[in-house]
């Protein structure tokens, strides 16, 4: 890997902070009116790329959180959103409520905000929502296929 300046090396730090290029290049001691312009030609260069990734892999083995971290922390919550298990409180006891027939009972709450939030979520990763139009055709190109369709005349019905 080729060695980076002190500065381009300032900017992967400062990239990794929010990754957002601009922002990262104005901190790094870059021109705030050339920063946009900057931070994709730093982001272009493999060296940098390299950087990058060395240092969030670096990041995710410290802190151990990684996309299956993500990914159990939403099922998680989605599933305390759902209620499958009754609420604890901080010590981990059973919170009861009152029913209104006067019994005592564990309490239940259903959250469906963030429910469908979560789920948003774990789609988003699955890929299930797309904001995108695949507007290509089977064969890969953007050209447009014609369309074949066969009128059938309805069957003589007058002759019953």
């Amino acid at each position: 890997m080729t060695k980076l300046t002190a500065k381009q090396s300032r900017f992967v730090d400062e990239y990794l902070a929010d990754l957002n290029g601009a922002q990262a290049a104005i901190r790094a001691g870059y021109s705030a009116k050339t920063a946009n312009t900057k931070a994709a030609q730093l982001l272009a260069i493999v060296s940098i790329q390299e950087a990058i990734q060395e240092r969030m892999n670096a990041r995710s083995e410290r802190t151990r959180i990684d996309s299956d971290f993500v990914l159990h922390g939403i099922v998680k919550n989605i599933k305390r959103c759902e209620q499958a298990e009754p609420v604890r409180d901080r010590k981990g006891d059973l919170v009861y409520v009152e029913t209104d027939d006067g019994d005592i009972a564990p309490a239940y709450k259903y959250d469906a905000t963030n429910v469908l939030k979560g789920y948003e979520l774990l789609g988003k990763h699955l890929k299930l929502f797309t904001d995108k139009v695949d507007h290509s055709s089977e064969d890969g190109s953007m050209s447009p296929q014609p369309t074949i369709i066969e009128l059938v005349a309805p069957d003589d019905q007058s002759s019953s």
